[in-house]
């Protein structure tokens, strides 16, 4: 049974990471008005419950206060964003709720210091975000909210925000520096009894070659001949950066916010070409045109606070011409025909030919960007790149494909399955990586309720009306 309580403890609070921890604004649809408070009987599960009208303090965690409608609202967030809370009960929800408040609680007690100006920055992009998606009309998210001012608003945001990072700074102190041992991986995957050891779905392996169109001279340099024309314009004749960022800039990401950034010099969020320039300027400068991968890009230094930089950019990519996009489209065929003629292996080719830097040294052998090793699952693949190779069969070659990433509008590539290994009971040497992070998870949990037993006991802690009635794993009833 000890696999299977792992995998219902992390189902649980990989759920409510999404909600609990965090105030998610990134879609439209993820957000949930405030409804007439309700709460379930304690015991039900989430779904299939008969729903009493009540409000008041449902629990105090050290200087937290619990309403009894927190967790409607909670819930109803989770089920907004995606989340699968069938088989979850209300009083193991709620236990989890308790558990970011005990994190945030003892944090606020060990001098966790809260970095306010990241608060205050991730509060002003879940706003703009907001606002992009509402056509930057403040008055329909006030109401939707059900606030009096923006400044309300941002009130309540900043402290679920500040207490999202206590919880999760305290949780790494917690659990950040615990490691396994292969003896400990191995004595882990003994003790799991033969019949209730973990069944691996499908996973291939996948190689890719790619071929990207190339920019030339001639529209690097007007791009920056444009930026430069939009510094002469701001500088000299009065413009607005941010107004030449609204009309301008190709950052999707920081255009509704007039292009800004925060930069921390404690903290790297940008490329290091970005940090650069911007480290270098004084307040109230505008940049000199400077390239990244992503593109051309002018900075304005807006203020500088501390370590603290506010700073706004606009970004412009360099045309492709059709004689570029025809070049690589004709390159990547030829080169797909040579591998199919046998006058190249894949890995020859990709290793002489592709433009994907963090493939090409590996013969084209792509990385699983969530367990880094070259496994792909199949149930647990990008449905785009799933949609790409479902009818490749092992050594075959896809036929030539145009896609496009945050950094190229248009490039080429071709795909093959390397190895495919079927669904299968877990095996302690082929699926050594599984195994360990499964161990590994066994280990913080462990770690977890050691540090929330000896914490709950020094912790003043009051459970009230029917979630007395719940059978906690961890003791917050103080029985």
């Amino acid at each position: 049974m000890r696999l299977k309580t792992i995998n219902s403890k992390f189902i649980i609070k990989a759920a409510l990471l999404v909600g609990f921890m965090s105030f998610n604004f990134s879609n439209a649809q993820e957000i949930i008005e405030d409804e007439a408070p309700q709460v379930e009987k304690a015991k039900d599960s989430v779904v299939n419950t008969t729903r009493i009208k009540a409000d008041g303090v449902a629990a105090v965690v050290g200087d937290f206060i619990i309403l009894e409608s927190d967790l409607d609202r909670e819930i109803a967030q989770l089920k907004a964003q995606g989340a699968d809370l069938k088989g979850l009960t209300r009083c193991e929800l709620f236990g989890s709720l308790l558990e970011s408040k005990l994190y945030a609680h003892q944090a606020i007690q060990d001098s966790v210091i809260v970095n306010e100006l990241y608060i205050k920055s991730r509060v002003d992009q879940q706003i703009q975000g907001i606002l992009g998606q509402l056509n930057g009309d403040m008055s329909k998210l006030l109401k939707f909210y059900k606030k009096d001012s923006e400044q309300a608003l941002r009130d309540e945001m900043y402290e679920i925000n500040k207490n999202a990072y206590l919880a999760q700074e305290m949780q790494g102190k917690v659990t950040g520096d615990i490691e396994v041992t292969p003896e400990e991986v191995r004595t882990f995957f003994n003790d799991i009894p033969k019949d209730e050891r973990p069944t691996f779905g499908t996973e291939l392996k996948l190689a890719e070659i790619v071929i990207i169109p190339e920019v030339t001279e001639e529209a690097k340099q007007a791009v920056i001949d444009k930026l430069k024309g939009f510094k002469v314009d701001i500088e000299e004749n009065g413009s607005s950066f941010t107004t030449k960022v609204l009309f301008y800039t190709e950052d999707a990401a920081s255009k509704p916010d007039g292009g800004k950034y925060t930069l921390n010099r404690k903290q790297p969020r940008m490329v290091k070409e970005f940090r650069d320039v911007a480290f270098s300027m004084q307040e109230g400068e505008i940049s000199e045109p400077f390239e990244t991968d992503f593109g051309y890009h002018i900075i304005y230094l807006e203020k500088i606070r501390g370590q603290e930089y506010d700073v706004r950019h606009i970004l412009l990519r360099p045309e492709l011409t059709q004689e570029a996009i025809k070049k690589a489209k004709d390159e990547i065929d030829e080169v797909r025909a040579k591998i199919i003629d046998g006058t190249l292996t894949f890995a020859e080719a990709a290793r002489e030919f592709s433009d994907q830097k963090e493939t090409k040294f590996e013969g084209g052998q792509m990385t699983n960007p969530t367990t880094q090793d070259f496994n792909f699952e199949l149930t647990r693949m990008d449905p785009e790149l799933y949609s790409q190779i479902q009818d490749l069969k092992d050594g075959e070659i896809s036929e030539v494909l145009q896609d496009e990433d945050r950094i190229n509008r248009i490039k080429f590539k071709i795909l093959t399955v390397t190895d495919r290994i079927d669904d299968h009971e877990a095996d302690f040497a082929k699926d050594y990586l599984k195994i360990k992070n499964l161990a590994l998870q066994d280990k913080q949990i462990r770690a977890v309720e050691k540090w929330q037993k000896e914490t709950i006991v020094d912790t003043y802690i009051k459970i009230n009306g029917e979630y007395r009635d719940c059978d906690f794993q961890s003791n917050w009833l103080k029985k």
